[in-house]
Protein backbone atom coordinates (compact mmCIF):
# COMPACT_ATOMS: atom_id res chain seq x y z
CA UNK A 1 0.00 0.00 0.00
CA UNK A 2 3.01 2.29 0.07
CA UNK A 3 2.46 3.55 -3.49
CA UNK A 4 -1.20 4.53 -3.06
CA UNK A 5 -0.47 6.25 0.24
CA UNK A 6 2.44 8.12 -1.35
CA UNK A 7 0.19 9.35 -4.18
CA UNK A 8 -2.54 10.27 -1.71
CA UNK A 9 -0.06 12.17 0.45
CA UNK A 10 1.10 14.10 -2.62
CA UNK A 11 -2.47 15.00 -3.63
CA UNK A 12 -3.42 16.04 -0.09
CA UNK A 13 -0.35 18.29 0.15
CA UNK A 14 -1.94 20.68 -2.37
CA UNK A 15 -4.41 23.05 -0.74
CA UNK A 16 -7.26 22.88 -3.23
CA UNK A 17 -10.01 24.33 -1.06
CA UNK A 18 -12.95 25.16 -3.28
CA UNK A 19 -12.43 28.93 -3.07
CA UNK A 20 -8.83 28.58 -4.29
CA UNK A 21 -7.27 27.81 -7.66
CA UNK A 22 -6.45 24.16 -8.32
CA UNK A 23 -3.90 25.00 -11.02
CA UNK A 24 -0.79 24.20 -8.93
CA UNK A 25 -2.06 20.64 -8.57
CA UNK A 26 -3.21 20.42 -12.20
CA UNK A 27 0.18 21.68 -13.40
CA UNK A 28 1.89 19.07 -11.26
CA UNK A 29 -0.37 16.25 -12.51
CA UNK A 30 0.00 17.23 -16.13
CA UNK A 31 3.77 17.22 -15.84
CA UNK A 32 3.70 13.84 -14.11
CA UNK A 33 1.43 12.20 -16.69
CA UNK A 34 3.39 13.65 -19.62
CA UNK A 35 6.58 12.27 -18.09
CA UNK A 36 4.94 8.83 -18.23
CA UNK A 37 4.07 9.32 -21.91
CA UNK A 38 0.34 9.83 -21.24
CA UNK A 39 -1.85 12.09 -23.37
CA UNK A 40 -3.60 14.82 -21.38
CA UNK A 41 -6.25 17.44 -22.09
CA UNK A 42 -6.97 20.50 -19.98
CA UNK A 43 -10.30 22.34 -19.69
CA UNK A 44 -10.24 25.76 -18.00
CA UNK A 45 -13.06 27.59 -16.27
CA UNK A 46 -14.14 30.97 -17.62
CA UNK A 47 -11.83 32.87 -15.27
CA UNK A 48 -8.86 30.70 -16.24
CA UNK A 49 -7.88 30.03 -12.63
CA UNK A 50 -9.16 26.44 -12.39
CA UNK A 51 -9.07 23.48 -14.72
CA UNK A 52 -10.12 19.89 -15.24
CA UNK A 53 -7.46 17.47 -16.43
CA UNK A 54 -8.18 14.30 -18.39
CA UNK A 55 -5.36 11.76 -18.78
CA UNK A 56 -6.11 9.04 -21.32
CA UNK A 57 -4.25 5.76 -20.82
CA UNK A 58 -4.33 3.22 -23.64
CA UNK A 59 -5.37 3.36 -27.29
CA UNK A 60 -7.19 6.42 -28.60
CA UNK A 61 -10.38 4.58 -29.50
CA UNK A 62 -14.01 4.80 -28.43
CA UNK A 63 -15.45 2.46 -25.83
CA UNK A 64 -13.24 3.20 -22.83
CA UNK A 65 -14.11 3.90 -19.21
CA UNK A 66 -13.94 7.20 -17.32
CA UNK A 67 -12.76 7.21 -13.72
CA UNK A 68 -13.77 10.66 -12.50
CA UNK A 69 -12.99 12.49 -9.29
CA UNK A 70 -12.82 16.11 -8.15
CA UNK A 71 -9.67 17.85 -6.96
CA UNK A 72 -11.40 20.54 -4.90
CA UNK A 73 -12.02 20.08 -1.19
CA UNK A 74 -14.13 21.90 1.39
CA UNK A 75 -12.46 24.56 3.57
CA UNK A 76 -10.78 23.70 6.88
CA UNK A 77 -11.38 27.12 8.46
CA UNK A 78 -13.19 26.85 11.76
CA UNK A 79 -12.52 23.13 12.09
CA UNK A 80 -10.48 21.72 14.96
CA UNK A 81 -7.89 19.51 13.27
CA UNK A 82 -5.50 17.45 15.38
CA UNK A 83 -2.67 17.88 12.87
CA UNK A 84 -1.96 19.77 9.63
CA UNK A 85 -4.91 18.95 7.30
CA UNK A 86 -2.66 19.19 4.24
CA UNK A 87 -0.11 16.69 5.48
CA UNK A 88 -1.28 13.09 5.29
CA UNK A 89 -1.10 11.27 8.61
CA UNK A 90 -1.44 7.48 8.72
CA UNK A 91 -2.38 6.13 12.12
CA UNK A 92 -4.10 2.94 13.29
CA UNK A 93 -5.21 1.91 9.81
CA UNK A 94 -6.54 5.32 8.83
CA UNK A 95 -5.13 7.97 6.50
CA UNK A 96 -6.02 11.46 7.73
CA UNK A 97 -6.04 14.63 5.62
CA UNK A 98 -8.35 17.08 3.91
CA UNK A 99 -9.70 15.33 0.84
CA UNK A 100 -8.43 11.91 1.91
CA UNK A 101 -11.88 10.39 1.44
CA UNK A 102 -13.61 13.14 -0.55
CA UNK A 103 -12.12 12.33 -2.90
CA UNK A 104 -8.39 12.29 -3.44
CA UNK A 105 -8.29 8.69 -2.24
CA UNK A 106 -10.10 7.66 -5.41
CA UNK A 107 -7.81 9.83 -7.57
CA UNK A 108 -4.77 8.13 -6.04
CA UNK A 109 -6.01 4.73 -7.22
CA UNK A 110 -5.63 5.51 -10.92
CA UNK A 111 -2.24 7.11 -10.39
CA UNK A 112 -1.02 4.10 -8.42
CA UNK A 113 -2.10 1.61 -11.07
CA UNK A 114 -0.91 3.63 -14.06
CA UNK A 115 2.13 1.35 -14.61
CA UNK A 116 -0.15 -1.70 -14.68
CA UNK A 117 -2.45 0.01 -17.16
CA UNK A 118 0.50 0.75 -19.42
CA UNK A 119 1.79 -2.83 -19.29
CA UNK A 120 -1.55 -4.63 -19.53
CA UNK A 121 -2.29 -4.12 -23.20
CA UNK A 122 -5.54 -2.20 -22.77
CA UNK A 123 -7.88 -2.73 -25.72
CA UNK A 124 -9.82 0.45 -24.88
CA UNK A 125 -8.66 3.44 -22.85
CA UNK A 126 -9.06 4.45 -19.24
CA UNK A 127 -9.79 8.18 -18.95
CA UNK A 128 -8.64 9.54 -15.58
CA UNK A 129 -10.53 12.78 -14.93
CA UNK A 130 -9.47 15.32 -12.27
CA UNK A 131 -12.18 17.98 -12.05
CA UNK A 132 -12.73 21.30 -10.25
CA UNK A 133 -15.63 22.98 -8.42
CA UNK A 134 -17.59 19.86 -7.51
CA UNK A 135 -18.07 21.25 -4.03
CA UNK A 136 -19.48 24.49 -5.48
CA UNK A 137 -21.35 23.89 -8.74
CA UNK A 138 -20.48 20.46 -10.20
CA UNK A 139 -19.80 22.29 -13.47
CA UNK A 140 -16.10 21.45 -13.69
CA UNK A 141 -16.77 18.29 -15.72
CA UNK A 142 -19.12 19.81 -18.31
CA UNK A 143 -16.58 21.00 -20.91
CA UNK A 144 -14.55 17.81 -20.59
CA UNK A 145 -17.65 15.66 -21.08
CA UNK A 146 -18.55 17.67 -24.18
CA UNK A 147 -15.12 16.90 -25.64
CA UNK A 148 -15.70 13.14 -25.52
CA UNK A 149 -16.45 12.05 -29.06
CA UNK A 150 -14.73 15.10 -30.59
CA UNK A 151 -11.23 15.91 -29.35
CA UNK A 152 -11.18 12.79 -27.16
CA UNK A 153 -12.53 9.27 -27.76
CA UNK A 154 -16.06 8.69 -26.53
CA UNK A 155 -16.27 6.33 -23.52
CA UNK A 156 -18.93 3.69 -23.06
CA UNK A 157 -19.33 4.26 -19.31
CA UNK A 158 -18.19 6.39 -16.39
CA UNK A 159 -17.56 5.71 -12.72
CA UNK A 160 -17.62 8.72 -10.40
CA UNK A 161 -15.57 7.74 -7.36
CA UNK A 162 -17.37 9.53 -4.52
CA UNK A 163 -17.10 7.54 -1.27
CA UNK A 164 -19.71 4.75 -1.21
CA UNK A 165 -17.68 2.05 0.60
CA UNK A 166 -17.39 0.62 -2.91
CA UNK A 167 -21.08 -0.04 -3.11
CA UNK A 168 -22.59 0.84 -6.49
CA UNK A 169 -24.94 3.84 -6.47
CA UNK A 170 -27.17 4.30 -9.48
CA UNK A 171 -29.32 7.15 -8.16
CA UNK A 172 -29.13 10.44 -6.34
CA UNK A 173 -31.22 13.58 -6.13
CA UNK A 174 -30.74 16.72 -8.17
CA UNK A 175 -29.56 19.92 -6.49
CA UNK A 176 -30.78 23.27 -7.85
CA UNK A 177 -29.82 26.37 -5.86
CA UNK A 178 -31.45 29.79 -6.19
CA UNK A 179 -30.94 33.33 -4.97
CA UNK A 180 -34.00 35.60 -4.74
CA UNK A 181 -33.64 39.36 -4.16
CA UNK A 182 -36.60 41.49 -3.18
CA UNK A 183 -36.07 45.22 -3.75
CA UNK A 184 -38.34 47.73 -2.04
CA UNK A 185 -38.01 51.35 -0.95
CA UNK A 186 -36.37 52.59 2.26
CA UNK A 187 -37.89 55.17 4.59
CA UNK A 188 -38.13 56.02 8.29
CA UNK A 189 -39.92 53.30 10.20
CA UNK A 190 -42.20 55.86 11.86
CA UNK A 191 -43.94 56.26 8.50
CA UNK A 192 -43.78 52.83 6.84
CA UNK A 193 -46.50 53.82 4.36
CA UNK A 194 -43.87 55.91 2.58
CA UNK A 195 -41.74 52.87 1.78
CA UNK A 196 -41.91 49.30 0.54
CA UNK A 197 -40.68 46.68 3.02
CA UNK A 198 -38.43 44.20 1.22
CA UNK A 199 -38.06 41.96 4.28
CA UNK A 200 -41.83 41.59 4.56
CA UNK A 201 -42.00 40.74 0.87
CA UNK A 202 -39.25 38.14 1.25
CA UNK A 203 -40.99 36.63 4.27
CA UNK A 204 -44.14 36.21 2.23
CA UNK A 205 -42.25 34.47 -0.54
CA UNK A 206 -40.51 32.19 1.96
CA UNK A 207 -43.93 31.15 3.25
CA UNK A 208 -44.85 30.27 -0.33
CA UNK A 209 -41.74 28.11 -0.62
CA UNK A 210 -42.75 26.34 2.58
CA UNK A 211 -46.12 25.59 0.96
CA UNK A 212 -44.43 24.31 -2.19
CA UNK A 213 -42.21 22.11 0.00
CA UNK A 214 -45.33 20.55 1.49
CA UNK A 215 -46.68 19.90 -2.02
CA UNK A 216 -43.46 18.10 -2.96
CA UNK A 217 -43.69 16.05 0.21
CA UNK A 218 -47.27 15.07 -0.65
CA UNK A 219 -46.27 14.01 -4.18
CA UNK A 220 -43.75 11.57 -2.75
CA UNK A 221 -41.27 9.54 -4.78
CA UNK A 222 -42.77 7.00 -7.21
CA UNK A 223 -39.45 5.13 -7.43
CA UNK A 224 -39.24 4.48 -3.69
CA UNK A 225 -35.47 4.95 -3.88
CA UNK A 226 -34.77 8.15 -1.95
CA UNK A 227 -34.47 9.27 1.67
CA UNK A 228 -36.43 11.35 2.39
CA UNK A 229 -38.88 9.84 -0.13
CA UNK A 230 -39.81 13.12 -1.83
CA UNK A 231 -38.29 16.24 -3.34
CA UNK A 232 -37.33 18.94 -0.84
CA UNK A 233 -37.47 22.75 -0.91
CA UNK A 234 -35.32 24.51 1.67
CA UNK A 235 -34.44 28.13 2.51
CA UNK A 236 -30.95 28.26 3.98
CA UNK A 237 -29.95 31.91 4.23
CA UNK A 238 -31.77 35.25 4.65
CA UNK A 239 -30.20 38.69 4.91
CA UNK A 240 -31.84 42.10 4.61
CA UNK A 241 -32.30 45.55 6.06
CA UNK A 242 -29.85 47.96 7.63
CA UNK A 243 -31.37 49.00 10.97
CA UNK A 244 -34.44 48.42 13.14
CA UNK A 245 -35.80 51.89 12.44
CA UNK A 246 -35.41 51.84 8.64
CA UNK A 247 -37.94 50.20 6.36
CA UNK A 248 -35.64 47.80 4.47
CA UNK A 249 -34.92 48.40 0.81
CA UNK A 250 -33.42 44.98 0.08
CA UNK A 251 -33.70 41.39 1.25
CA UNK A 252 -31.97 38.37 -0.28
CA UNK A 253 -32.69 34.75 0.50
CA UNK A 254 -30.93 31.66 -0.79
CA UNK A 255 -32.81 28.43 -1.28
CA UNK A 256 -32.58 25.05 -2.96
CA UNK A 257 -34.60 22.25 -4.48
CA UNK A 258 -33.34 18.67 -4.15
CA UNK A 259 -35.37 16.69 -6.60
CA UNK A 260 -36.39 13.09 -7.14
CA UNK A 261 -36.78 12.02 -10.80
CA UNK A 262 -40.36 13.38 -10.96
CA UNK A 263 -39.47 16.82 -9.55
CA UNK A 264 -39.71 19.90 -11.78
CA UNK A 265 -37.02 21.98 -10.09
CA UNK A 266 -37.34 25.03 -12.34
CA UNK A 267 -41.11 24.73 -12.06
CA UNK A 268 -40.82 25.55 -8.36
CA UNK A 269 -38.97 28.77 -9.26
CA UNK A 270 -41.57 29.64 -11.89
CA UNK A 271 -44.42 29.22 -9.40
CA UNK A 272 -42.61 31.47 -6.92
CA UNK A 273 -42.19 34.09 -9.63
CA UNK A 274 -45.86 33.87 -10.60
CA UNK A 275 -46.94 34.37 -7.00
CA UNK A 276 -44.55 37.32 -6.63
CA UNK A 277 -45.88 39.09 -9.71
CA UNK A 278 -49.57 38.40 -9.07
CA UNK A 279 -49.83 38.57 -5.27
CA UNK A 280 -46.82 39.88 -3.38
CA UNK A 281 -45.60 42.78 -5.54
CA UNK A 282 -49.01 44.48 -5.86
CA UNK A 283 -49.17 44.62 -2.05
CA UNK A 284 -45.60 45.89 -1.79
CA UNK A 285 -46.33 48.60 -4.38
CA UNK A 286 -49.51 49.71 -2.65
CA UNK A 287 -47.48 52.37 -0.84
CA UNK A 288 -46.88 54.04 -4.19
CA UNK A 289 -43.23 52.97 -4.41
CA UNK A 290 -41.49 50.72 -6.88
CA UNK A 291 -40.62 47.17 -5.92
CA UNK A 292 -39.19 44.16 -7.74
CA UNK A 293 -38.25 40.51 -7.36
CA UNK A 294 -35.39 38.78 -9.15
CA UNK A 295 -34.59 35.07 -8.82
CA UNK A 296 -31.36 33.62 -10.21
CA UNK A 297 -30.55 29.91 -10.47
CA UNK A 298 -26.92 29.64 -9.36
CA UNK A 299 -26.37 25.90 -9.63
CA UNK A 300 -28.03 23.08 -11.52
CA UNK A 301 -26.75 19.63 -10.54
CA UNK A 302 -28.81 17.06 -12.42
CA UNK A 303 -29.91 14.00 -10.54
CA UNK A 304 -28.65 10.52 -11.34
CA UNK A 305 -31.56 8.42 -12.50
CA UNK A 306 -31.65 4.63 -12.10
CA UNK A 307 -30.61 2.95 -15.37
CA UNK A 308 -31.13 -0.71 -14.63
CA UNK A 309 -28.93 -3.03 -16.64
CA UNK A 310 -26.70 -0.28 -18.04
CA UNK A 311 -23.13 -1.15 -18.95
CA UNK A 312 -21.90 1.05 -16.09
CA UNK A 313 -24.10 -0.68 -13.53
CA UNK A 314 -23.41 -4.26 -14.59
CA UNK A 315 -19.67 -3.65 -14.87
CA UNK A 316 -19.36 -1.88 -11.51
CA UNK A 317 -21.44 -4.50 -9.70
CA UNK A 318 -19.20 -7.20 -11.12
CA UNK A 319 -15.97 -5.42 -10.23
CA UNK A 320 -17.16 -4.55 -6.72
CA UNK A 321 -18.60 -8.00 -6.04
CA UNK A 322 -22.07 -6.59 -5.33
CA UNK A 323 -25.48 -7.91 -6.31
CA UNK A 324 -27.57 -4.75 -5.89
CA UNK A 325 -27.32 -0.99 -6.26
CA UNK A 326 -27.88 1.73 -3.68
CA UNK A 327 -29.07 5.33 -3.64
CA UNK A 328 -26.89 8.08 -2.12
CA UNK A 329 -28.31 11.21 -0.44
CA UNK A 330 -25.77 13.68 -1.83
CA UNK A 331 -25.33 15.21 -5.28
CA UNK A 332 -22.42 14.38 -7.59
CA UNK A 333 -21.10 15.09 -11.07
CA UNK A 334 -22.57 11.79 -12.29
CA UNK A 335 -25.79 13.38 -13.56
CA UNK A 336 -23.80 15.45 -16.08
CA UNK A 337 -22.28 12.29 -17.57
CA UNK A 338 -25.68 10.61 -17.74
CA UNK A 339 -27.26 13.70 -19.32
CA UNK A 340 -24.61 13.47 -22.06
CA UNK A 341 -25.64 9.89 -22.81
CA UNK A 342 -22.78 8.20 -20.95
CA UNK A 343 -24.04 5.43 -18.59
CA UNK A 344 -22.73 6.31 -15.14
CA UNK A 345 -22.63 5.06 -11.57
CA UNK A 346 -21.12 6.37 -8.36
CA UNK A 347 -18.67 4.00 -6.69
CA UNK A 348 -15.60 4.77 -4.63
CA UNK A 349 -13.68 3.81 -1.50
CA UNK A 350 -14.39 5.18 1.95
CA UNK A 351 -17.45 6.51 3.74
CA UNK A 352 -19.21 9.81 3.13
CA UNK A 353 -19.62 10.00 6.92
CA UNK A 354 -15.95 11.02 7.17
CA UNK A 355 -16.20 13.71 4.49
CA UNK A 356 -16.19 17.44 5.34
CA UNK A 357 -15.22 16.68 8.95
CA UNK A 358 -12.18 17.79 10.97
CA UNK A 359 -9.65 14.95 10.91
CA UNK A 360 -11.20 13.61 7.72
CA UNK A 361 -9.89 10.13 6.97
CA UNK A 362 -10.14 7.07 4.78
CA UNK A 363 -9.54 3.54 6.00
CA UNK A 364 -6.37 2.06 4.50
CA UNK A 365 -8.34 -1.17 3.99
CA UNK A 366 -10.76 0.80 1.80
CA UNK A 367 -7.87 2.00 -0.35
CA UNK A 368 -6.71 -1.60 -0.67
CA UNK A 369 -10.17 -2.62 -1.85
CA UNK A 370 -10.16 0.32 -4.26
CA UNK A 371 -6.87 -0.83 -5.76
CA UNK A 372 -8.39 -4.28 -6.25
CA UNK A 373 -11.45 -2.73 -7.94
CA UNK A 374 -9.37 -0.76 -10.46
CA UNK A 375 -7.03 -3.70 -11.01
CA UNK A 376 -10.04 -5.86 -11.97
CA UNK A 377 -11.17 -3.12 -14.35
CA UNK A 378 -7.76 -3.11 -16.02
CA UNK A 379 -8.00 -6.86 -16.45
CA UNK A 380 -11.40 -6.65 -18.11
CA UNK A 381 -10.32 -3.87 -20.48
CA UNK A 382 -7.21 -5.82 -21.47
CA UNK A 383 -9.05 -8.93 -22.60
Amino acid sequence: MTAVLDHLAHLVSFNTESQRSNLPLIDDLEGWFRAQGIAVHRFFNEAGNKATLVATVGPMVDGGIVLSGHTDVVPVEGQNWTTDPFKLRVDNGRAYGRGAVDMKGFLALGMTLLPEMQKSGLKVPVHLMFSYDEELTCLGVVDAIAAFGSTMPRPRAAIVGEPTNLEVADAHKSVFTFRTEVTGFACHSSKPMLGANAVSGAAELIRVLDQLAEEERAKGDPTGRFDPPYGTVHVGNVRGGTARNIVPKSCIFEWEVRGVPATDEMGVARRLETYAQEKMLPRLRATGQTASVNTICDVQVPGLKPDTGSVAETMALRLAGRNKTITVPYGTEAGHFQAAGIPTVVCGPGSINQAHQPDEYIEVAELERGVDFVRKLIGELSR
